[in-house]
């Protein structure tokens, strides 16, 4: 083992010893909440500055004071323990008064997606059980898309921005600013939550819903005051600025940042939302010396124009997930960062695992003694293989499996499952009889690898890998072959069906660098990089893609939409291995592609 690497591990130990005893006391009957970690912060560092936004300052006094004056209110308006109040808003320092007030009186927080609209916003409205809705001014226009299908009765309540002209409140509306003015800003007593616990939820937090409709997931106290993963991941203390640029109703932005800042003492520097033409210069400007990403971020970073701003920042680490192997090294070559740290976890998920050796394209280990296991899964079937006694079957070194976590019900938070607020979407999550009869596991819905050495890799989403000519293909990894042409920026990869084939053949939606790309040049470097099977039959051509808010494709629609020219504007191609490119999809090619004539 090298010396540097010797030392890594020493720093991380250290670390590690510094937040177990912290982490291990946040158990489920724990009387300790989110709550008391936002008190004990601001008396620790009042004056500190907690978050920097948009040229302006708050101190963790300031924080807390909000927080305390929209506390005072909920209580007088007889919200508290069981109550679910919504946010819709966008990234600004209101949103974490607005939740962290919430918190003082034990209410839920209902985090939603500013991205949904009309009756899906409804819908979603309508399953949290809300008591009311606090309505960010930039997101009327959504409130305004629910139409007749606004919940009945539902209180709602616009926070203004004020560093955007106000706009005129909606109709049924109240000024949230109006409202909570006048209540005291000193912290309510505590035991106005003293039949709070650890268990008890402190966010619904929805699921992306790149593969169906968003599901809530219950996001605990517990699961919050043990949050210390972030300071053993990164090493972030009281002198660090993190700079956030996702948005914070999802669990990578609005908990693991303010997690790290709020225990640290350091400061977040938060931005309205990402772009990649002015990230470097706010890293700068605000003085950021660590930053989260996710994977499709870096990748956008990477295909970005040099700026002068990307060689002067102080950053000396980062963190997140889904930074992949084909642009790892250049990333953290180009932008010249220090140390990067790879994790693996889901909102909803009950174990996590860590890259802290910085090893290239590996999402990490488990901690040790962490109950994590790899089971065989059948592309084909779309079930886990079982034994003759009815049990799984573990993957061999080297197999990519699903990935499992052992649920247990102990006196700390790890291992628990919390499920979702709906009963049926929670029990889907859960795989019985896996290796000894009554156990039981949560599917994390990943297919995943081991090395030898004990670290993992991650494969593909399981409704992501498709069969076709009796392989199984890897959409991430045709995506990631593709985008190592140059004239490609984006390459949602997919499996659509041809009539009288059985499986299912590749499909791809190219976003493109530039106006065209060279068909011939893109089918010898697939022919080069892909085996035969895993080579897209057909390419989407689409000016840009659908994303989620945290950049993942939607790939509902282009699947359902397939190869039909009826249904998109978009331009097709399909692969002619005679002629050795990708060729126009003319009606008569399609015909013979749907009659059999024309195969793959």
């Amino acid at each position: 083992m090298s010396t540097s690497l010797f030392k890594q591990r020493l720093r991380i130990l250290g670390r590690a010893l510094r937040w177990i005893p912290g982490i291990a006391l946040a158990g489920p009957n724990s009387k300790r909440s989110a709550a008391d970690l936002i008190e004990r912060a601001a008396r620790r560092h009042p004056d500190r500055v907690f978050v920097r936004f948009e040229g302006e300052s708050r101190s963790y006094r300031d924080y807390n004071a909000s927080a305390n004056r929209i506390a005072h209110w909920a209580l007088e308006r007889g919200i508290g323990k069981g109550d679910v109040v919504a946010l819709l808003m966008g990234n600004r320092p209101e949103y974490l008064e607005v939740w962290a007030g919430l918190a003082k009186v034990g209410a839920t927080s209902a985090l939603l997606n500013t991205n949904v609209r009309g009756k899906a916003l409804a819908d979603v409205l309508e399953a949290s059980g809300c008591k009311a809705l606090l309505l960010g001014s930039e997101c009327v226009d959504a409130w305004a898309s629910v139409g007749l299908e606004r919940p009945a009765s539902l209180d709602v309540l616009v926070v203004d921005d004020p560093r955007r002209p106000p706009v005129p409140l909606p109709s049924s509306t109240k000024s949230f600013e109006e409202e909570t003015a006048c209540y005291s800003d000193k912290n309510p007593l505590r035991s106005v939550r003293s039949d709070l616990c650890g268990a008890d939820p402190l966010f619904h937090i929805y699921t992306s819903g790149t593969t169906g409709l968003p599901k809530a997931a219950r996001f605990s106290h517990a699961r919050f005051m043990g949050g210390g993963l972030y300071s053993l991941l990164s090493g972030m203390t009281g002198r660090d600025t993190l700079y956030c640029a996702l948005p914070l109703y999802h669990t990578v932005g609005g908990v693991m940042c303010v997690n790290a800042v709020l225990r640290s003492g350091g400061t977040l520097a938060l931005a309205r939302r990402f772009s990649a033409s002015r990230f470097w210069r706010d890293v700068v400007e605000m003085k950021a010396t660590g930053f989260q990403y996710i994977g499709e971020l870096c990748r956008y970073l990477l295909a970005s124009p040099p700026s002068d701003d990307e060689a002067q920042h102080e950053i000396r680490f980062c963190v997140g997930n889904g930074l992949r192997p084909d642009i790892w090294q250049a990333f953290q070559e180009r932008f010249g960062i220090p140390h990067i740290t790879e994790f693996y976890g889901a909102t909803e998920s009950n174990v996590s695992l860590a890259n802290l050796e910085g090893r290239v394209g590996s999402v990490g280990r488990p901690a040790p003694g962490t109950p994590v296991a790899l089971v065989r899964w059948d592309v084909q079937g779309e079930a886990h293989p079982r034994t003759a006694a009815g049990h799984c079957i573990a993957a061999e070194v080297g197999e990519p499996g699903e990935l499992l976590g052992k649920i247990s019900e102990g006196r700390t938070a790890a291992g628990r499952f919390e499920g979702y607020t709906n009963p049926e979407a929670t029990e889907k999550k859960i795989l019985r009889d896996v290796f000894e009869d009554g156990d039981a596991w949560f599917r994390s819905g990943d297919l995943l690898r081991r090395d030898e050495a004990g670290f993992y890799y991650f494969v593909d989403r399981l409704g992501d890998t498709f069969r076709w000519k009796g392989e199984n293909v890897s959409t991430q990894e045709v995506a990631e072959a593709l985008t190592r042409d140059p004239s490609i920026e984006l390459a949602p990869v997919y499996g659509v069906e041809i009539p009288g084939c059985e499986g299912r053949a590749g499909m791809a939606a190219l976003v493109l660098k530039g106006a065209s790309f060279d068909a011939k040049a893109l089918y010898a470097h697939i022919a080069e990089a892909l085996p035969s099977y895993a080579r897209p039959a057909f390419l989407r051509i689409q000016p840009q893609a659908q994303l989620t808010g945290t950049f993942k494709v939607r790939k509902v629609e282009l699947e359902a939409e397939g190869f039909d020219p009826g249904r998109m504007a978009d331009p097709l191609y399909y692969r002619n291995d005679t002629a050795r490119t990708y060729a126009p999809l003319t009606p008569k090619a399609l015909t013979a592609i749907r009659s059999g004539d024309l195969k793959f």
